[in-house]
């Protein structure tokens, strides 16, 4: 069995389990992005690949693309906790209506926006699945989809404003627990990783199918929030919705 392999099984396993673990074993550690693309082209094959995260790089090597192997929707998010907390980032998600095939030639943005059949409020659902004193490095991480544990898919928001998008005043509500915040996208537009993820993955032999739901970068970081309580989220003139976030049974 080829190292990419094994750490692919060990990583899959650490997800299921929802525990912290220490760094993967020197002989099967990746030590690129090469290595840690490689890793994802394992887990696929061992896992069904449900959608993408992604950004466009902001500096060179800084590579954010991994899959995503659960999605979710409904008024119950399901997650691991992380230090007691349910750990949550605010995003726009992007579901698609038709396939994107590898090809030779890249695609235009017209094109990927073509093949958006809807846009939507989502939550990228975080665990860090290292232990704290790990010590783990980027490729790591990468390797196991840089904390990603879900996504939650919410509403359905209007396509044009959900591609431009760049700032969004984000309120939530917990019970008494009301906080305002200031989001803003890492790239111009929430658009702009879902383009360069097409083509970046199209070059390594890798397509984007119809029901994919793609998120492309966090407005506000990481927000922790307490399971068990209707929490409401609002993104100022997009949209709003409830959902309760629960630990697995």
């Amino acid at each position: 069995m080829s190292a990419h392999k094994q750490a692919a099984q060990e990583l899959l396993n650490r997800r299921e389990a929802g525990t912290k673990a220490p760094r993967l074993d020197e002989s099967i550690r990746p030590t690129s992005v090469d290595d840690a693309l490689l890793i994802h082209a394992e887990m696929a094959k061992l896992k069904k690949v449900s959608g993408w995260k992604c950004l466009l790089p902001l500096e060179e090597g800084a590579i954010i693309a991994a899959p995503i192997f659960n999605v979710q929707s409904g008024p119950v998010a399901e997650l691991f906790e992380d230090n007691d907390v349910a750990r949550v980032e605010p995003e726009i998600g992007f579901l698609l209506a038709k396939s994107l095939p590898v090809r030779v030639d890249d695609y235009s943005e017209a094109e990927v926006i073509d093949a958006i059949g809807s846009a939507h409020m989502a939550l990228e659902l975080m665990q860090g699945r290292f232990a704290d004193d790990a010590d783990q490095s980027f490729h790591e991480s990468l390797a196991d989809c840089l904390l990603n544990q879900g996504v939650f898919i919410g509403p359905e928001i209007d396509k044009t404003k959900a591609i431009n998008t760049s700032h969004i005043s984000i309120m939530v509500t917990q019970g008494d627990d009301v906080r305002e915040l200031d989001g803003k996208h890492p790239n111009d537009r929430a658009i702009d990783g879902l383009v360069w993820l097409v083509n970046y993955m199209g070059k390594r032999g890798v397509g984007l199918n119809s029901g994919a739901a793609i998120i492309t970068g966090s407005f506000k970081g990481i927000v922790n929030m307490a399971f068990d309580v209707e929490t409401t989220i609002a993104y100022d003139g997009l949209g709003d919705y409830q959902v309760t976030f629960k630990r697995p049974e």
